[in-house]
């Protein structure tokens, strides 16, 4: 099962580069994120490609649950690279760095992981025969488990206000207060003033 090893060396990627983030601060290890990535997808490739052999995507549905895939996959990348502005997020400022609480951030404090969970539901549900279904799941447990160690353990060492925001954004299921603020705050930083 080497896509399966595969994927779970690649969780353990990011789990080393948020642990050197708050510890070594290493930039060898800096680059484990991106190495972690490539392992998931090259293990998310090889299952496609043994499902292809397998006679995988011939169902009438396979093409809806490869556009959802898609879609989820689009709102993965714009949540983990797109939904943060780099200023506020990523640049230390005169009181430390804030987290980001507007759109997506509003919604939940972890919102990848409905879209990696989507990703792979999709997927494997139309790469069947295959095992992908299965480490889909594999997968998403270990993402869930990652931002559980990001929200108890990296997150609050990394940005001063994290705690503050652990208020107002739920973990992972929206609830109609982070809706609602999520509308307000789509695509603009919400300012300490606007707090609800």
């Amino acid at each position: 099962m080497p896509a399966l090893s595969l994927g779970i060396g690649g969780f353990l990627l990011y789990l080393l580069y948020d642990i050197n983030s708050f510890k070594w601060q290493s930039r060898l290890l800096h680059t484990a994120f991106a190495l972690g990535t490539l392992l998931v997808g090259t293990a998310t490739a090889l299952d496609l490609l043994e499902a292809w052999r397998l006679g995988a995507f011939s169902g009438p549905g396979d093409a809806v649950l490869l556009l959802t895939a898609a879609a989820c996959l689009t709102a993965l990348v714009y949540c983990l690279f797109f939904a943060l502005p780099f200023q506020e997020t990523y640049r230390e400022q005169e009181t430390g760095r804030h987290a980001y609480d507007g759109g997506a951030y509003a919604l939940c404090r972890h919102p990848g992981i409905l879209c990696f969970f989507g990703l792979y539901l999709c997927l494997g549900l139309a790469a069947l025969p295959g095992r992908l279904l299965v480490h889909g799941m594999v997968f998403s447990l270990l993402d869930l488990a990652y931002a559980g160690f990001q929200d108890r353990m990296t997150f609050p060492r990394t940005f001063c206000d994290y705690e503050a925001y652990r208020q107002r954004a739920p973990f992972l299921i929206p609830t109609g207060d982070s809706i609602r603020r999520a509308r307000q705050t789509w695509g603009r930083s919400v300012s300490k003033e606007e707090e609800p």
